[in-house]
């Protein structure tokens, strides 16, 4: 573990990165944008899980400020959907360049506030510059159709409009990333933004306000297309799924606060696009590479420290090489670098909180109580290389599928494996959970892959033969199906939620003919 005059550790990143990112370590951060900065309400002390330390203070937001900051937002959008796509996409074209420039210094925020490992830091920020290319290239995309009209003399045709103000709610393990997905997407389309981000992780969220604020205003556009409000759930959520100027809230997190969300934003008939929990799993077929899967495995269980929605939780193995897989995972498992993720070579960092941790060994004791055995790992770490409580070991667990600490989404890296020896039957023990996000097969045997891509295979949103659950591409749409909420985020037609669709027809000739041939009067 770094020390404290170490340059990676957290008090040496501190100092370096915040002047670049405009944050204060000592001075009270404004937690509210409404194109300008403010925030009156209780001040939120930020404690980084890599050591335990105090790296800032944020002002929340009141509900006068949330107020502020939305009607901001809905000014913003009436001036910016007037502005031409291509024109919107210039905008996001140089927020993608500002994001360049200060990669290293916002990932290593992300590794500060989340406890990502650096490797994962600047990914997440390449994951918000990739976002920013793509939404580039729509802006001058956002195509209809023309459709054939049954009337002489008429064309029909699809138009896509501005939608409004979307708001947005992110999760702790994706703190910039999953906002960019949203607002690069939404603000092509010609909407304003209003984030609500985890108030786990809120230096991030501000850092990249500060950021698109100085875009735009270099841009001459209204700042206020890209707002901000900092507070809880209870709070801050519950005023922005009841707002009717925010037609759609796209939110990312727990199952739990999913359904509150939907609804809530249901009743008033607006829109959600929704990113819950994951429960995904692995099959391991007779023919697989064991190589290729271990590493699928090992970066999937592990990565993030068992924190993301796509991280792999089951392991579901043929009979026939269940052992040699186990023993390839045990043997992967003992040399993970656990430690500060600012240190380069650590592999695993922190879980986020004392919460998560509890969360863990709960589910550790439950799975035990059930009668799983545990193969390796579980254990809290402690001790000077361990500052802050929140390191463990990650866990490996012998369990059955039906058990109900297995049917539910435990956010740690813990992996529990089971065996199958009927193909048929590892599909529906991937199937037979809640959560239907990601999912992955190995297997060098066409007929079982083509059957798992098939409609009776994966029921998940997310499908992959010999690439593990996680690391998904912005090029493809992302989410998944049940209890992870059905909605879809960056790549594919996953623009459209973002904006209205009008169908349109013009009668150019000279009679008014009806549809269906009906004849009305004269």
């Amino acid at each position: 573990m770094a020390t404290k005059s170490s340059p990676h550790s957290v008090a040496s990143v501190v100092k370096a990165i915040y002047p670049q990112l405009g944050l204060s370590a000592k001075a009270v951060n404004p937690g509210v944008f409404w194109g300008e900065w403010g925030g009156g309400g209780a001040v939120l002390e930020k404690r980084s899980p890599v050591d335990g330390s105090v790296i800032g203070r944020v002002a929340q937001a009141t509900p006068a400020d949330y107020e502020r900051a939305a009607a901001a937002a809905h000014e913003a959008f009436l001036t910016w959907r007037d502005l031409p796509a291509p024109k919107r996409g210039e905008v996001i074209r140089r927020y993608g360049n500002a994001l360049r420039e200060l990669k290293t210094p916002l990932g290593q925020l992300v590794s500060l506030e989340a406890g990502k490992i650096l490797a994962e830091g600047e990914g997440e920020v390449q994951e918000m510059i990739d976002i920013c290319d793509y939404a580039v290239g729509l802006s001058r995309q956002l195509f209809g159709l023309t459709i054939a009209s049954e009337r002489a003399g008429h064309r029909m045709m699809e138009s896509w409009h501005p939608f409004g103000v979307v708001g947005i709610i992110s999760a702790f393990n994706f703190p910039v990333a999953v906002w960019a997905w949203n607002s690069a997407l939404a603000a092509v389309c010609g909407d304003s933004t209003l984030w609500k981000p985890s108030e786990k992780t809120p230096l991030t969220a501000i850092a990249c306000l500060k950021i698109a604020e100085k875009v735009c205003r270099e841009c001459g556009v209204d700042p206020a297309v890209f707002c901000l409000a900092i507070g809880d759930g209870p709070s801050i959520g519950e005023l922005m799924t009841n707002d009717r100027r925010i037609p759609l809230v796209s939110a990312t997190g727990s199952t739990r606060m999913g359904k509150r969300v939907g609804e809530v934003v249901a009743k008033r008939f607006g829109r959600t696009i929704l990113e819950l929990g994951g429960n995904n799993a692995i099959i391991v077929a007779p023919s697989a590479d064991l190589k290729m899967a271990k590493r699928a495995i090992l970066f999937g269980a592990v990565g993030t420290a068992g924190q993301r929605c796509t991280t792999t939780r089951r392991i579901i193995v043929h009979e026939a090489v269940k052992q040699e897989l186990i023993d390839s995972l045990l043997a992967a498992y003992k040399q993970v670098p656990i430690g500060s993720p600012l240190q380069p070579g650590t592999l695993m960092g922190p879980l986020i909180d004392v919460m998560a941790m509890q969360h863990m060994m709960n589910a550790v004791a439950e799975a035990k109580k059930s009668g799983g055995r545990v193969l390796y790992g579980g254990e809290r770490l402690s001790g000077k290389n361990y500052p802050g409580g929140l390191y463990v070991t990650p866990c490996i667990i012998e369990a059955k599928n039906e058990w109900p600490v297995v049917q539910h989404e435990t956010f740690a890296p813990i992996l529990y494996v089971m065996t199958y020896r009927d193909f048929d039957d590892a599909i529906a023990m991937q199937n037979g959970v809640p959560q239907g996000l990601s999912s992955a097969v190995f297997t060098t045997d066409l007929r079982e892959a083509e059957k798992f891509l098939s409609a009776r295979g994966s029921d998940c949103g997310i499908a992959n033969v010999n690439i593990g659950t996680s690391g998904a591409e912005i090029g493809g749409a992302f989410g998944g199906e049940k209890e992870t909420g059905g909605g879809r985020e960056s790549g594919s037609d996953a623009w459209r939620a973002y904006m209205r669709r009008q169908t349109v027809t013009v009668n150019y000739s000279d009679s008014l003919p009806l549809a269906q041939g009906i004849r009305f009067g004269d």
